[in-house]
């Protein structure tokens, strides 16, 4: 079965060669029979992918120890699951991955274009495979995941999957980034097949708008799960670090999320035509980058995968052939992308979203020079020096109240030109609410949460106003204009303006998300060594420790410790309530030689008490470390509404016909910003 991998990985190269010759040819000479070359190509290229990810799975789950990856990944004493999941676990399996996904997406692409864009169809077969032949150009010679280990070197069972990598997130976080990750390449082909062919108007983005989405979509639920298995593995009491391979997650994300903004106004008003492509080439960039920097070495991570030096030389000359091709054919395009379109008023629509976009542009500014900030230092002084969360906190933390800003103003403003009448009428109920719930905070906390809490928690409610005040005169109209109940007159809003009200509830996601990220603002953390039947307490918990046991696992040992939680009552425990019974563990791996603090979370939507074994000391004394964590589930709840409003905006509907030059839609459930008409 594994002659079978390696043979289909050969084979699935000398395909991609052919495909992209085949498209190059009918790109040129514009013979429809050479593009069918090309796209079957693509069909074949995919089933010999999928042949060997069939025989990957096949050795893991079979134990097949001759092979040096699953040997180096799994073990026999890991459940089924955890094996499979081992394929993502390394380095050649995710490039495997990796490619695999980038032909699934081109095949998909082919069959939904068998009768339409054909002129564009060769360039974009010609980009994908060019993509997926880099991946499985690197699984053939680089990083190979059927290679065999000598008869002499074998051993009876595996080394095993990482320790943190057993969790059920691990499952399907890293399957979720790279659905992203290769999903974009799939806007970038169409993009790049466009400035080859100079059909520059609105097919390409308007083709893979819904994918666009998809990917987008799932790049937002991989961070949302990173942030969950950080919290709940790690053992550090947070959830995001500002960690490199975390970073180079969120890079793309803040590329992708500006380009689906800014291509909004390319399809109302014919503008940012070149914005829009440097746009998306900057996100599928950005996602080769984030690969190039989980696998190179030149940043430290606990995410990061093994590496070698040459594969980090060979993988960024990859990225800077892919960039330095995407950019000469736009600068030779760049003439005819000239907008007819100017922007008439800073007060519109437009304006909002441009500045929305530069917002964005300065997060990804500073995410990216605090991530490369110590390569940058070590190549000028020999020395790495690394820029902390304090930088990232205070830099992107104040840029994204000025996005939760216009997050808020975007809605309320008309396109083309708002009057000053108009806005004073749409602004007065947000902003009355907002200032009253930040003073609401500051009389009640004064200045301990600080400005950015204060701030949040002010602009969340403006914002929450805004979507909610929308909701309302959408609803209020149908109801009077078509006599239809509120819930019917809401789902039809959905159902007929998904993109508009699906997107109203994603920046309540987001909102929600970053009042959960405010609660940080009241965290407290303590240290402290007890004997079994002492007590300690923090805010009003009080956690009583039991005792500590060994633990009796095959495949790793340590302790786990026993504390009763309670909650309330008086200086000498009566009136007390009994929450739980908390068992934190402290780990050693054996096979892997690897330590690991597994918490113990009391969680609820008011806060989380979160609680580490750091140690257990011979008199049965134990060290916990302690943290008390405000609203963290409301961040889980913002994230899970978030993708929940992605659905909604993605959920099949008929499609309505576009001219080439749209002009601004005016329906009774598509209100314009200024209110209802009379």
């Amino acid at each position: 079965m594994a002659d079978l991998g390696l043979y289909a990985l050969r084979l699935g190269l000398l395909f991609c060669a052919l495909g992209i010759g085949a498209g190059i040819y009918a790109g040129v000479s514009g013979r429809s029979e050479w593009t069918r070359v090309a796209e079957r190509s693509v069909y074949l290229v995919f089933a010999t992918t999928s042949l060997a990810m069939g025989a990957l799975f096949w050795a893991l789950a079979s134990n097949d120890f001759s092979l040096s990856y699953v040997a180096a990944h799994s073990a026999r004493t890991m459940p089924l699951h955890y094996r499979l999941g081992a394929l993502w676990g390394g380095q050649a399996g995710s490039l495997l991955l990796w490619g695999w996904m980038l032909t699934a997406y081109a095949s998909v692409a082919v069959l939904s274009n068998r009768t339409q864009n054909r002129s564009l169809m060769p360039w974009v077969c010609v980009a994908m495979l060019a993509n997926a032949a880099f991946f499985i150009g690197l699984v053939n010679f680089e990083s190979l995941p059927f290679e065999a280990v000598p008869h002499v070197n074998r051993l009876s069972d595996g080394n095993g999957l990482n320790p943190l990598l057993q969790h059920p997130v691990m499952l399907i976080h890293p399957v979720m980034l790279y659905t992203g990750f290769t999903g974009f390449a799939l806007p970038f082909a169409f993009a790049f097949a466009a400035l080859v062919s100079g059909e520059l108007g609105t097919t390409w983005f308007r083709t893979t708008r819904r994918w666009t989405l998809f990917a987008w979509t799932f790049l937002s639920i991989g961070i949302i799960l990173g942030g969950r298995w950080a919290y709940e593995v790690l053992g550090w009491g947070g959830y995001w670090a500002w960690d490199p391979v975390e970073n180079a997650s969120l890079m793309p994300w803040l590329a992708g999320t500006a380009y689906i903004h800014s291509v909004m106004i390319q399809e109302k008003r014919d503008m940012l035509k070149t914005w829009n492509l440097v746009l998306i080439g900057l996100t599928y960039g950005l996602c080769l980058f984030g690969t190039f920097l989980t696998r190179s070495g030149i940043v430290q991570s606990v995410h990061a995968f093994a590496n070698s030096d040459s594969f980090g030389r060979i993988f960024l000359f990859y990225v800077v052939i892919v960039l330095a091709a995407f950019v000469i054919a736009l600068l030779y395009r760049l003439p005819k992308l000239r907008s007819p379109n100017k922007l008439e008023s800073v007060l519109s629509r437009e304006a909002s979203f441009i500045i929305n976009n530069w917002i964005f542009m300065a997060i990804l500014f500073v995410v990216f020079v605090g991530t490369m900030f110590p390569v940058f230092t070590e190549a000028m002084g020999g020395v790495r020096r690394i820029l902390g969360p304090p930088y990232f906190n205070t830099f992107a933390g104040l840029l994204a109240l000025l996005l939760l800003v216009m997050t808020g103003v975007g809605p309320l403003i008309a396109w083309r030109r708002a009057s000053i009448a108009s806005l004073k009428r749409q602004f007065v109920l947000p902003a009355t609410v907002g200032v009253a719930v930040s003073l609401g905070m500051l009389a009640y906390f004064g200045t301990l949460p600080g400005y950015w809490a204060i701030s949040a928690w002010g602009l969340g409610a403006f914002v929450l106003t805004t979507i909610s005040q929308e909701y309302g005169r959408a609803v209020g109209a149908r109801m009077r204009r078509l006599n239809e109940s509120a819930p019917t007159a809401l789902l039809t809003l959905l159902r007929r303006n998904q993109r508009r009200y699906g997107g109203y509830i994603v920046h309540s996601g987001v909102v929600i998300l970053m009042l959960g990220i405010s609660g940080a603002a009241f965290n407290e953390q303590k240290l402290e060594n007890i004997r079994p039947g002492e007590s300690t307490s923090i805010r009003d918990f009080r956690l009583h420790y039991l005792t500590a046991d060994a633990i009796p696992a095959q495949h790793y040992g340590g302790a786990k410790a026993r504390l009763a939680l309670y909650r309330g009552g008086d200086e000498e425990g009566r009136g007390e309530k009994a929450l739980a019974v908390m068992t934190p563990e402290k780990r050693m791996y054996w096979l892997e030689q690897q330590p690991n603090s597994i918490p113990a979370i009391y969680s609820s939507w008011r806060e989380d008490l979160y609680v580490i074994l750091t140690a257990v000391e011979p008199d049965g004394s134990a060290t916990f470390k302690i943290y008390h964590n405000p609203l963290v589930n409301w961040g889980w709840a913002g994230g899970a509404i978030f993708v929940f409003g992605c659905l909604i905006v993605l959920w099949p509907h008929p499609e309505r016909p576009h001219p080439e030059r749209p002009r601004p839609e005016r329906s009774p459930e598509a209100l314009p910003a200024s209110g209802p008409r009379a």
